[in-house]
């Protein structure tokens, strides 16, 4: 239904004349009784009663002049509601990405973004980089965290900094203490020893994280991996068992520095690795609300102002 005969039927209505009603909305009388006569027949029934003293509603016409005020008032809530979201800092968005991911990268960032946008409204979605690439997808969420996303046809992807799956332990005393606080790894522990200790094991890490997995069969050729191993649910849980003391844990250096920087060292600088590369992503045809957009950009300034992971 075009809407603009139920503006036309509340002025009929509030003037109780066609005349009065023509000359009040700037259109001729004829126009005016022809768009009453429509509006009568998409109801199928008579919304006015002519007499020489203009014209007074019917019940039904009663009716309808109730719910029209309805529904132009929801029409221009909704108006307002969209010009807002198109011209002001306002919205919901849903941000997906892995727990340890979010660990590390949500806390300050989520702190500072509701502060400078407190109508921008967030909510977290929590799952493996798969089922977040997925998600975005299925439009079940707007943005993701993605760690080494696969290219997909529907999706921008959007580097926002690096990380790596490395082997990492608490360090002996008398490491720690010839160590200076920054510094990458066990600084007295020499190359024959870091593989000494691989071998001995126990090797800590994630079943479920497949660089954990590659990270292993490099170790393997090198003749390094240890037989002893100890497989957990999580990256957490990994961190937690190793930042006790017990064994070498495969974890991106990130997951391992947040919260305890120093805690865990690289084993030694010159020990294989697995890179990863962390993304922004969503969808191509996401609207680029004022909203959307500072969303966007604000998750990808905080993620490339983040300190190199080398240096964790």
């Amino acid at each position: 239904m075009d809407t603009t005969l139920l503006t036309y039927f509340r002025v009929v209505a509030d003037l109780g004349s066609l005349s009065a009603a023509a000359r009040s909305l700037g259109v001729a009388q004829p126009t005016l009784s022809a768009a009453m006569a429509r509006l009568e027949a998409e109801f199928g029934t008579t919304l006015l009663a002519r007499d020489h003293n203009g014209v007074r509603l019917t019940e039904t016409g009663q009716t309808l002049r109730e719910d029209a005020g309805r529904i132009l008032a929801l029409i221009d809530d909704a108006r307002r509601a969209i010009t807002g979201l198109e011209a002001d800092d306002s919205g919901k968005f849903v941000l997906g990405c892995h727990e340890s991911l979010g660990a590390y990268f949500l806390p300050a960032f989520v702190s500072s973004f509701v502060v400078s946008f407190p109508k921008i409204r967030l909510t977290l979605w929590n799952g493996p980089s798969a089922d977040v690439s997925r998600a975005l997808v299925a439009r079940e969420i707007q943005y993701g965290l993605i760690v080494n996303p696969l290219p997909h046809p529907d999706l921008v992807l959007i580097p926002l900094f690096e990380d790596a799956v490395d082997l990492l332990a608490v360090p002996d005393e008398a490491a720690r203490s010839a160590a200076p606080d920054d510094g990458p790894a066990f600084a007295t522990l020499t190359l024959d020893a870091a593989r000494e200790r691989l071998r001995a094991g126990p090797l800590v890490l994630a079943g479920r994280v497949d660089q954990c997995h590659q990270l292993l069969d490099r170790l393997a050729a090198d003749g390094l991996a240890s037989v002893h191993r100890l497989a957990c649910g999580d990256l957490e849980l990994v961190k937690a068992i190793v930042s006790s003391g017990f064994g070498v844990g495969l974890l991106p250096r990130r997951v391992a520095a947040y919260g305890q920087p120093g805690r865990l060292r690289r084993l030694h600088g010159t020990l294989p690795f697995v890179p990863d590369t962390i993304c922004l992503g969503f969808r191509a045809d996401l609207h680029r609300t004022r909203a959307a957009i500072r969303l966007k950009d604000a998750l990808v300034a905080h993620g490339r102002g983040l300190p190199r992971s080398d240096v964790l």
